[in-house]
């Protein structure tokens, strides 16, 4: 499924952010992505994530909202840490972070639309990338929205895609 439309979008600035690293993956064997090092060097966190292989789905989230100019929980790394950003959302829409619980943790992304059984999330780690994947709507733990300073932005809304794309279940 394409997604390109994504671009067309001129807000949330959160939204705006993340898709400038869409295709973003990490590196196989003991080479690591300096892009994403370089995202745990601008948080600070480089003393704690050195290498490309830690599950880095919350690093990323943490890298674009400080690049929108939005709070980063403490602990980001953490991608549970993530359900207590912003408002609490009872309705996920575009630009809102989703966290997911799964086996032996959890996950974090940017809704990006639905269809009748899962979310459409731009995340990181999901493929080993940075990329939309289909998400199952009872895996969601916490829906969060921007805490606006002015006004919420009109495109933040409800979007209905196709159920086409890549599945996952399991993102590490």
């Amino acid at each position: 499924m394409s997604y390109d439309w994504l671009y067309n979008e001129g807000a949330p600035r959160l939204l705006v952010q993340a898709i400038k690293h869409i295709g973003v993956k990490e590196v196989e064997g003991k080479q690591h992505n300096p892009i994403i090092l370089n995202w745990a060097r601008e948080l600070s966190l480089d003393r704690v994530y050195n290498a490309d292989e830690i599950p880095w789905c919350g690093l990323y989230i943490a890298y674009v909202c400080k690049m929108a100019g939005l709070d980063v929980v403490p602990k980001p790394l953490w991608a549970l840490s993530w359900a207590t950003w912003g408002n609490a959302a009872t309705e996920p829409m575009l630009g809102d972070i989703l966290t997911f619980k799964r086996d032996g943790g959890g996950h974090v992304g940017i809704y990006v639309g639905e269809d009748d059984t899962h979310f459409h999330v731009l995340g990181g780690n999901q493929g080993n990338s940075v990329s939309v994947s289909r998400i199952a709507k009872t895996r969601l733990f916490k829906a969060r929205r921007t805490a606006w300073k002015i006004a919420q932005p009109a495109n933040v809304r409800k979007v209905h895609l196709e159920a086409k794309g890549v599945i996952t279940t399991n993102e590490k």
